[in-house]
C-alpha cells in the first residue's frame, strides 16, 4: 500500500467502523449484515486469545437465539467436540461442562480446556435444555482430523454393539497401525517416503463397507438412532481422511495443509446432509483460526497453492456464507515455544509497521467492527496488500516477521472484521507454572 494512501484509508476506516463497547447491541451491525446466510465463519488470528473466544460466544449466542443456528462446527477433534455435542443436547452421561471437555487432552490443551469454552458450553446446554419439547436443540462438532486412533476406538465401539462380526473384521483392518504405536507421524513418516506398506486400501474398505451396511443396521435393530451412526461413519471417514493426511505430511507443507482443509470443509457438508436428510436446512457457525477462514485467494497461502476452509465454502455457498476475520494490536497470548511444550502466557509484540493490525492501531479506537461490503470505497482501500499476523499454537516472538506473519488483502479475505488493540490471554482450566508467572515485559527489570 502508497504511504500516500494511508490517511485516506485511516479515515475510509474510522468513518466505516462500529465501535464495541460491550453493550447488548455491539453486533447489530453485524447480524444485520449476515442476513439470512446459512454459513457464518468466525476466525480468531491466535489459538489462544480471551477476546476472540469470548466475542465468537457472543455472536454465536445471538446467531442461535435470533437466527436460527443449530450447530456449532470448531477446529477440534470430532470425537473430543461429539462428547461436548451430547452433553450440550442432554444425552451425554457428563455431569457437568468440565467433564464433557474431558476428551480434549491433546496438545493444545488449552484451546477447548479453557473458561471461555466452559462458560460456553454451560450456556449452550442451558439454552438447549429451556427449549419446548421437539425443539431442534443446538449442536457442538469438531472438524479436525487429528484423531485416527481415537475415531478408530470408536468405530469398534459401534461396531461392538450392531455387527461383532462387522468388529472384527474392522480390527484386523485397523491392525494395520499397531506396528507404529500411539503415534499417527510415525506411521506417516514410515508410509509416506515408502519405508512401510500404506494402510490406505485398508481405511477406504473399512469405510465402504460400513456405508454400505447402513440400512442392514437400522434394519437390524431399530433403537439404533441415526445420529450413532452418523458419528461412526464420520469417524470411519476421517480414518480414511487422517491416514491419508500422516502419509502426505512428511512430503510438503502444501498437500497436507490441502487435505486437512478440505477434510474439514467434507465435514462440514456431511453435517448439512445428515441434518437435510430428517428435513432440517442447518444454519452453522464455524470457529477456527483466520488462516482457514479468510479466504486463501487473497492471501501469500494461495499464491503458495494452499486453498482453506474459507475459499471452498465461499466457493461452494456463495452469499451464503460469511467470512468473519478477527486482529489485535498487542497484549498477552496462551501459546507454547514449541510443539508439546506447556502453556505459556506470552507477551505479543505490537504489530509490525506496514501490517493491517498496526493500520487499525493507528485508528485509535480501542475495539471496533468492520463490514466490507464489496463495492464501497472502504473495502477498495483494503484490497492493498498489506502483512497480516497469524499466532497459531506456538509464539516465537524473536522470529515473528518469518513466523508470524503473510501478505493479504484484507477485503477479499474478509466479509467482516473485529478488531480489539488490546488483548488478553485465554486462561487454561490447567494452569501451568509458566502460565501462572507470565512473561516479563521487554523492559523487565529496568522499567525503562
Amino acid at each position: 500500500m502508497l504511504d500516500a494512501t494511508l490517511p485516506i484509508i485511516k479515515d475510509l476506516v474510522r468513518d466505516a467502523s462500529h465501535p464495541l463497547t460491550g453493550a447488548d447491541t455491539d453486533y447489530d451491525p453485524l447480524l444485520e449484515f449476515l442476513g439470512d446466510a446459512h454459513f457464518v465463519l468466525l476466525g480468531e488470528a491466535s489459538h489462544g486469545t480471551h477476546e476472540f473466544y469470548r466475542q465468537r460466544a457472543k455472536i454465536t449466542k445471538r446467531l442461535i437465539q435470533e437466527k436460527g443456528f443449530t450447530a456449532v462446527a470448531v477446529e477440534a477433534d470430532w470425537p473430543d467436540a461429539y462428547r461436548v455435542n451430547k452433553y450440550v443436547r442432554g444425552q451425554g452421561e457428563d455431569a457437568d461442562a468440565v467433564e464433557a471437555l474431558g476428551g480434549f487432552k491433546r496438545f493444545p490443551a488449552w484451546m477447548w480446556r479453557n473458561a471461555d469454552i466452559l462458560d460456553f458450553i454451560g450456556w449452550m446446554r442451558a439454552h438447549n435444555d429451556s427449549l419446548p419439547s421437539g425443539a431442534v436443540k443446538a449442536g457442538f462438532y469438531g472438524l479436525d482430523l487429528y484423531s485416527l486412533h481415537a475415531s478408530i476406538e470408536a468405530v469398534l465401539n459401534y461396531l461392538d454393539k450392531v455387527d461383532p462380526e462387522g468388529a472384527q473384521r474392522a480390527r484386523h483392518r485397523y491392525a494395520c497401525f499397531e506396528h507404529f504405536g500411539a503415534d499417527p507421524q510415525e506411521y506417516g513418516y514410515a508410509a509416506g517416503l515408502g519405508l512401510s506398506q500404506s494402510c490406505e486400501s485398508e481405511v477406504v474398505a473399512q469405510l465402504v463397507e460400513l456405508q454400505k451396511r447402513a440400512r442392514d443396521y437400522a434394519q437390524r435393530d431399530g433403537r439404533i438412532a441415526a445420529d450413532d451412526f452418523f458419528y461412526a461413519e464420520q469417524n470411519a471417514r476421517l480414518v480414511k481422511n487422517a491416514e491419508q493426511y500422516y502419509r502426505t505430511m512428511f512430503r510438503g507443507r502444501v498437500s497436507s495443509w490441502n487435505l486437512r482443509d478440505m477434510h474439514m470443509t467434507q465435514t462440514l457438508d456431511a453435517l448439512s446432509d445428515h441434518f437435510a436428510l430428517h428435513g432440517q436446512r442447518t444454519k452453522t457457525v464455524l470457529w477456527a483460526h483466520n488462516s482457514h477462514l479468510g479466504d486463501a485467494r487473497a492471501t501469500q497461502m494461495g499464491q503458495a497453492g494452499e486453498w482453506n476452509v474459507g475459499q471452498l465454502v465461499r466457493q461452494r455457498h456463495g452469499e451464503d456464507c460469511a467470512l468473519v476475520g478477527f486482529t489485535t494490536y498487542t497484549g498477552t497470548v496462551t501459546a507454547a515455544s514449541d510443539w508439546g511444550g506447556p502453556a505459556e502466557r506470552k507477551n505479543v509484540r505490537a504489530a509490525r509497521p506496514g501490517s493491517y493490525e498496526s493500520l487499525f492501531h493507528e485508528i485509535g479506537m480501542p475495539a471496533f467492527l468492520l463490514t466490507l461490503p464489496r463495492n464501497e470505497h472502504v473495502a477498495k482501500g483494503l484490497r492493498e496488500p498489506m502483512l497480516e499476523r497469524a499466532i497459531g499454537v506456538i509464539y516465537r516472538p524473536e522470529s515473528e516477521l518469518a513466523s508470524h506473519y503473510f501478505q493479504a488483502r484484507l477485503s477479499d479475505q474478509f466479509d467482516a472484521v473485529i478488531h480489539f488493540d488490546q488483548t488478553r490471554a485465554v486462561e487454561p482450566l490447567e494452569r501451568s507454572g509458566e502460565w501462572d508467572i507470565g512473561e516479563p515485559a521487554e523492559t523487565f527489570p529496568s522499567g525503562v
